[in-house]
């Protein structure tokens, strides 16, 4: 599949100098890409790339845009409604470069690009992939849960009770801006004919499609995980609790100091982040090693005898609870996190509310003193299955394959219809400037490209063999 022919891979991300795990492994993938051979443009939100991206042959266009958090809060407000000038970069390349066979990779866009990228993208819908590494692509507040108290929401995205439900964090005000934004979102995104959507974790479907996206346009792909060991941690004969991550209220650090403390057990926080002081003077018997690079994370799990992941609010995927259990060491993660049944269910680690103290010191106590327990648990995770996790290389050829079936199928549907305007036209429409303006009614670029619901997985399928044939002749 890999050797497809695939013009360009345009990826399409809030920043190009990642802050998170999903902005991550959207410039992965970009370098993975450019790796084998492939045409790369990212297309991002902030002040771009830092001359690395160009060392590696990747064009880079950008914003040159800050994050809404570092905004005035009314310019920020305006801008995650609907941001124009955002609109206006992603529209203009794609007048200006786009091909029949270059796609187009969504990943990150309410922190700069705003739902304005959707309409952007609506002439090139048909070559469009969407990554939802999170719930913004269904849910207002990005996490089917109430972030006050961390429970699961019951509620339809945008239903009455969804508008009225004080379920933010922040403030009303705040949900109702994310409601604006959410229903702005819809409008132009049309769930009911959303182009693929790859979910980072299987159990993300039934939600998704509580917005209305069709369970046909939804594919599982999880995430790369690479292992901290390539052999099992003897999690047993070490005694260190390890947490990595951001030290920031919603990952729950100050969760797992508590509960570590009234256990008696060893703490160490890999990670910075705006609880990093308060952590500090609160708890001087932890160890802080601050942000470290995946190779010191390495040595430092050497010592590790359980990771906790104990997160506020659920979480779709969980990349350091893989990067642990796939290492050797057993996970303590909240019932809310998605892989908490797949890791409970292999016998790698306990699933417990990380805000229920006396309980979660409980068990660290417990798992302190019961070395056979661990030790199974550690093997246990070590011989996770593979379809929990991919390899780097499994997920770049994955991603490889759809974009190359998204392709094959248009073809198809090409010669089927031959409703499809040439790109060349597309151009000469553009000459006067992009048009960015807010859409009236559903997904802009529909009627232009005549297509009236996704691509079915049978038409991916479809589109793979095609592909697969083309590439051996």
């Amino acid at each position: 599949m890999r050797g497809t022919a695939i013009d360009r891979i345009v990826v399409i991300n809030d920043l190009a100098r990642p802050m998170g795990g999903a902005s991550a492994l959207a410039l992965s993938s970009a370098r993975a890409f450019r790796a084998l051979g492939h045409d790369v443009t990212l297309l991002a939100g902030d002040a771009g790339d830092d001359g690395s991206l160009a060392a590696e042959g990747i064009a880079c266009v950008a914003l040159g845009q800050g994050r809404l958090l570092s905004r005035p809060r009314m310019e920020a407000a305006l801008a995650a409604l609907w941001n124009r000038r955002a609109a206006q970069m992603v529209a203009r390349w794609i007048a200006q470069h786009d091909t029949p066979r270059t796609v187009y990779h969504l990943h990150g866009w309410l922190q700069i690009l705003s739902p304005a990228v959707f309409h952007a993208l609506g002439p090139v819908r048909d070559r469009l992939v969407i990554s939802a590494h999170d719930f913004f692509l269904a849910c207002p507040n990005g996490a089917f849960a109430d972030l006050r108290t961390g429970q699961p929401c019951p509620l339809v995205p945008l239903s009455r009770g969804c508008i009225t439900a004080n379920c933010d964090r922040h403030s009303r005000s705040h949900k109702l801006l994310r409601v604006l934004r959410h229903a702005i979102q819809t409008r132009v995104f049309d769930p009911a004919h959303a182009p693929p959507v790859l979910a980072i974790h299987a159990a993300m479907a039934p939600l998704l499609m509580r917005a209305g996206i069709p369970a046909q346009a939804i594919h599982a792909l999880p995430n790369p995980v690479v292992p901290w060991s390539p052999t099992r941690i003897a999690a047993e004969d070490n005694r260190e609790v390890l947490f990595v991550g951001r030290l920031e209220e919603t990952k729950g650090p100050d969760l797992a100091a508590a509960a570590a403390r009234a256990a008696g057990v060893p703490l160490r926080l890999v990670g910075s982040g705006a609880l990093e002081a308060t952590l500090r003077a609160r708890h001087p018997e932890a160890r802080f090693s601050g942000r470290l690079s995946p190779a010191e994370i390495a040595r430092v799990a050497q010592r590790a005898r359980l990771l906790v992941m104990p997160s506020r609010y659920p979480e779709p995927y969980g990349l350091v609870a893989m990067e642990a259990a796939r290492s050797g060491i057993p996970v303590i993660l909240p019932p809310t996190a998605l892989l908490a049944a797949d890791l409970v269910r292999h016998g790698a680690g306990l699933a417990i509310d990380p805000r229920d103290t006396p309980d979660f010191a409980a068990q660290l106590a417990a798992l302190a003193q019961d070395h056979a327990r661990i030790r199974a648990m550690s093997e246990a995770a070590f011989a996770l299955p593979d379809d929990l996790a991919l390899s780097p290389d499994a997920w770049v050829a994955r991603l490889l394959d759809f974009y190359a079936a998204r392709l094959a199928a248009r073809s198809v549907a090409e010669h089927a219809q031959a409703q499809d305007q040439p790109c060349d036209e597309r151009r000469q429409r553009a000459a006067d400037g992009p048009d960015t303006s807010p859409p009236s009614a559903g997904w802009p670029g529909l009627g232009r490209t005549g297509r009236t619901r996704p691509l079915s997985t049978a038409e991916l399928a479809s589109g793979a063999r095609r592909s697969r044939s083309r590439s051996s002749e």
